[in-house]
């Protein structure tokens, strides 16, 4: 079966198929080339794209009205949030702590017996995702750095969420993304469940120089997009399952700080973005066992302004961005939008970004972005993460502790 996309641009139609979902039409807001792309700064390279619209796509505008309501202003520096079933909201904190938000904006007090986090530098309590059965079970998975006597590095784990809600029963570290090393930089963070119920975990390459190489090898977990179970084994079916010197549990490597990851409800793929250092952030569509080019190929350079390795943006075998950003927006936490509450938005992807302080709306067709939109940019808000809520609106949060409700007006 086939669901026809039809999508608008620059007045002309094109018709896209998707193979393997439930028939029907799809009509996406056009892509309208009389906008000028959004980014307005120079470069900071003269590196040139590898195809058409892989970078500074036409600029969009939504056309229904919207608005952003500031519900909380009372978060400390949250990290991640995810929706449970009631509509209520899960938040991380950086410095160690859970939180239970309504959606009218109300806190719950910190949940207990979350392990120790070590909060210094990029470091802290991060990602955060909840059982597809949290209904029957309460079981929550989270990622945080864990300070060893080896150094730090990106653990997961998982608990029972109290039917008082005031701890977490039962906590347990399931995995280590080892080596560990003495740094506080690139810890990745994010966590997502698929529809087995296997568990992606994206990390960071560490940062440093000489972590940096780590991002490459596939006898690390440092630099790369995990696949897992529940307990923290390599998932069924992962692509270097049985290979020597490779771990079981990498699904995709060649990564720089992976602080986004989400799964496209209407084609089942997983999508990443990460950071690049001096441009070149990323926009990816992860497929299993392939290489993602850091630091061999990038569209970024040196915060020095040197350039990176050999300064190459293509080399055969290493898989091109689906879209890159340079300047950065560094990008942290995203979703694909499902709801009914803004109809215009269906299937665009939302990416809450931290140095351009704006929310980032992307049209995607056929695996290309063919149009954006800045979100809330004069609200001078790092954006960390966002999600859907139970209401069809976006529910986002920012480091200076805000949570904010995007919906029509």
């Amino acid at each position: 079966m086939y669901k026809i996309l039809i999508v608008f641009v620059g007045g002309m139609m094109a018709i896209v198929p998707f193979c393997g979902v439930k028939a029907g039409i799809t009509f996406v807001q056009h892509a309208d080339t009389g906008i000028a792309p959004v980014e307005k700064k120079a470069p900071n390279s003269n590196y040139k794209p590898a195809f058409a619209g892989q970078t500074r796509i036409a600029g969009v505008k939504t056309a229904t009205a919207y608005e952003a309501e500031i519900l909380s202003r009372e978060l400390k520096n949250p990290w991640g949030i995810t929706c449970l079933p009631d509509g209520r909201f899960l938040i991380t904190e950086k410095a160690g702590d859970m939180r239970i938000a309504t959606p009218s904006g109300s806190l719950g007090d910190p949940i207990t017996g979350i392990p120790e986090v070590n909060s210094e530098g990029q470091g802290g309590l991060l990602g955060i995702t909840i059982d597809p059965l949290f209904a029957k079970n309460r079981m929550v998975y989270w990622v945080f750095s864990l300070k060893t006597t080896e150094g730090n590095l990106t653990a997961v784990a998982k608990g029972k969420l109290s039917a008082d809600e005031k701890k977490i029963e039962g906590a347990t570290v399931i995995y280590k993304a080892t080596p560990a090393y003495n740094g506080t930089l690139h810890y990745g963070g994010r966590i997502v469940i698929d529809k087995s119920g296997y568990l992606f975990v994206s990390t960071g390459e560490r940062s440093d120089l000489q972590t940096r190489p780590q991002a490459q090898q596939l006898n690390s977990a440092l630099g790369k997009v995990l696949r897992i179970t529940k307990d923290g084994k390599a998932a069924p079916g992962n692509p270097f399952l049985g290979n020597a010197g490779a771990r079981p549990e990498i699904y995709s490597y060649g990564h720089r700080n992976v602080q986004g990851l989400t799964i496209n409800p209407v084609t089942g793929q997983l999508w990443e973005h990460e950071f690049g250092p001096r441009g070149g952030d990323e926009l990816n569509r992860i497929q299993p066992g392939k290489n993602y080019g850091w630091a061999t190929i990038t569209y970024g350079i040196e915060y020095s302004g040197e350039k990176v390795g050999q300064g190459i943006t293509q080399e055969q075998g290493l898989e091109q961005p689906v879209y890159y950003w340079d300047p950065v927006v560094s990008p942290s936490g995203m979703t694909f939008y499902t709801g009914d509450n803004m109809p215009e938005w269906k299937n665009n992807l939302f990416i809450s970004c931290l140095s351009s302080q704006h929310v980032t709306r992307l049209i995607i067709a056929n695996n290309k972005v063919i149009g954006e939109e800045n979100l809330l940019d004069k609200e001078n808000q790092r954006f960390r993460d966002i999600t859907q809520g139970k209401d069809g609106a976006l529910y986002t949060i920012t480091d200076q502790g805000r949570l904010y409700r995007i919906g029509k007006k």
